[in-house]
């Protein structure tokens, strides 16, 4: 049923009608085009041979069998098909391997390694999934590739061999593993490069051929990792599925810390909320200064000024581009004429809500992170936590022990902006490498380096929640454009980006968050076929996938939209169920 709803969609993707006069002028410049410079045009990139399966032919065998470099393999085991569920459906068999790399005692004194797990179905489709995780890594969370908001499928579902990894460090020193210098820069980016090497020989020893296709995805940091990947391995992998990418997290994590700064004159004196972190520890309440109500008050604003730009009035704002254009807090916001009541915004609210949007800058007026699209997901819990709670909690401790040099404890509502930038730059002799050298893929500015991925075929689909509150759909957007502009050459041959409307960090908010990306990506690296139109589903009562409890009660529990490639927006074909994808198309 998904493949013909997404076959539907295609077939209603119908280009813009132009004026006689501009086809006109447009026919005549392409065939000048194409007669006087036809040598000169791009050749589109190729399509890369499809992957070929294998049978795993031994599963416990492999510890004693396989000797891999810098790698102790510590076990590996069968795991019957239905033994994990993702979602409501059993995972078809496989075999789960743990092993550490590169174990070694670190200058504190600790232990040290680069802990992963690799599972190899037993029923293997030729193809390897990197797993970038999230955070602060930490952790070896299970192999699964689990994608979108909820889990509707997973690259382990799909036949891929998976691997996942803690990045260099165990939880209980997160995030002060930031203080050791290797184990910086094995979060930052070399747990990837040590690792991808050594999981295709683990792949080629199980099953007697290596992959024929390499495929790397993640959101928030996972996603940073796939762009790391991007960067600096050159050919190790032909698909990257690049979600909320953090990829410039240490200027992230400084604008939400500028953006504390702002809301804490705002906030009510004296007000305190427990430390997550802390169960004896206190925070400031900055969620007083702009309430969940508050946020309420601005996602119906927004929904009266941007709903019906896409051709139907749905709850959800599928032409963000547009949105800009139109919404205006100060004019489009009830303004407060006495006391605050959760259905208005003083003058002051309006004018940091406006500052915080537009993006952080320093005290000279310098812009250092992008502004943030309006969209009704800032009515969204996860925006709040992100904005009020966690720019209090894990960005100071973030800034303070990863990305400054020298490390230091860092208080978030009186931190100095802009020596704090200049401490991401900085180096000494204890670290060599700066935070931002180490986080940052290199040339995110201008994104040359990309080119010779797009000459040999591969490819890279990005998704970003437009109402993200930790790192701004907008950057997104903006590194997509510099793609084209730098490399010359069409940025949709090679990268292609969906925004996804409501939804905030990852998943949850008033949207349609649950979609599977990776197959149209691989569809695209080894058929040809660039995705433009998927399928994304809201998760009602009853997803199987876990429900959001955010989404309105008005919306039918399977609402489906189609995320649209990047500029071309969901649009409302004018007649049909606005529940169903299929009445809306991708213009």
């Amino acid at each position: 049923m998904q493949k013909n709803m997404q076959m539907n969609m295609q077939q209603n993707m119908k280009p813009m009608p132009l004026k006689r006069g501009v086809q006109l002028a447009a026919v005549l410049s392409a065939a000048t085009a194409l007669l006087a410079c036809s040598s000169l045009e791009t050749p589109k990139p190729p399509v890369l041979k499809a992957a070929t399966g294998a049978t795993l032919s031994a599963c416990a065998a492999l510890v004693g069998q396989l000797n891999l470099p810098n790698t102790r393999l510590e076990s590996a085991a069968p795991v019957a098909a239905g033994a994990l569920t993702l979602g409501d459906r059993a995972v078809p068999a496989h075999c789960l391997v743990k092993g550490k790399m590169h174990e070694r005692k670190g200058s504190d004194g600790r232990d040290y390694a680069i802990g992963f797990e690799m599972r190899l179905p037993e029923a293997w489709n030729g193809r390897f999934y990197y797993q970038g995780n999230g955070g602060l890594d930490g952790a070896v969370v299970p192999a699964l590739g689990a994608l979108g908001g909820g889990p509707l499928t997973g690259a382990l579902m799909q036949g891929f061999a998976v691997i996942s990894s803690d990045a260099g460090h165990t939880g209980p020193q997160t995030p002060f593993f930031g203080l050791e210098p290797q184990a910086r820069l094995d979060y930052g980016y070399q747990a990837v490069v040590k690792l991808t090497p050594m999981a295709k020989q683990l792949i080629q020893g199980a099953y007697g051929k290596g992959p024929d296709r390499s495929y790397i995805g993640g959101c928030s940091n996972g996603g940073r990792h796939a762009m790391v990947a991007a960067a600096r391995l050159g050919d190790a992998y032909d698909g990257y599925l690049v979600g909320a990418p953090g990829y410039r997290l240490p200027y992230a994590a400084l604008a939400q810390i500028w953006g504390a700064q702002q809301w804490l004159p705002l906030a009510t004196p004296g007000a305190t909320i427990k430390n997550p972190l802390n169960p004896n520890g206190t925070l400031v309440d900055l969620a007083s200064a702009f309430t969940p109500a508050e946020r309420q008050t601005v996602a119906k604003a927004l929904l009266a000024q941007c709903d019906a730009l896409d051709g139907a009035r749905d709850g959800m704002v599928q032409a963000t581009q547009a949105c800009q254009a139109r919404f205006n807090v100060q004019q489009d916001v009830a303004t407060c004429t006495g006391e605050r009541n959760g259905a208005c915004l003083t003058p002051g609210q309006k004018n940091v809500l406006a500052a915080v949007f537009s993006g952080a800058q320093t005290p000279q007026g310098q812009k250092f992170y992008a502004s943030f699209p309006y969209d009704p997901g800032v009515a969204g819990a996860n925006w709040g936590t992100w904005k009020f709670t966690d720019s209090l909690i894990r960005d100071p401790l973030a800034l303070g022990t990863l990305f400054s040099v020298p490390p230091g404890p860092v208080d978030p509502l009186k931190d100095n902006i802009a020596q704090r930038l200049a401490l991401f730059s900085a180096t000494n002799d204890t670290y060599r490498e700066s935070g931002w050298s180490l986080m940052v893929p290199p040339g995110e500015d201008k994104p040359v380096n990309l080119a010779p991925l797009r000459q040999r075929g591969a490819k890279m689909v990005l998704y970003h929640g437009v109402a993200d509150a930790i790192f701004s759909a907008e950057d997104t957007r903006q590194w997509v454009e510099r793609v084209g502009t730098t490399t010359g050459q069409p940025a949709t041959d090679f990268a292609r980006y969906f925004p996804v409307p409501g939804m905030n960090h990852c998943s949850a908010g008033l949207s349609t968050d649950q979609f599977d990306l990776l197959t149209p990506l691989v569809q695209w690296v080894e058929q040809g076929v660039a995705p433009q139109a998927v399928l994304a589903q809201a998760r009602g009562a009853g997803n199987p996938g876990g429900v959001n409890s955010e989404l309105p009660a008005d919306w039918s529990a399977q609402r489906t939209r189609p995320l649209c490639a990047y500029p071309t927006v969901a649009t409302y074909n004018g007649s049909g169920s606005l529940e169903d994808a299929r009445n809306f198309s991708c213009k």
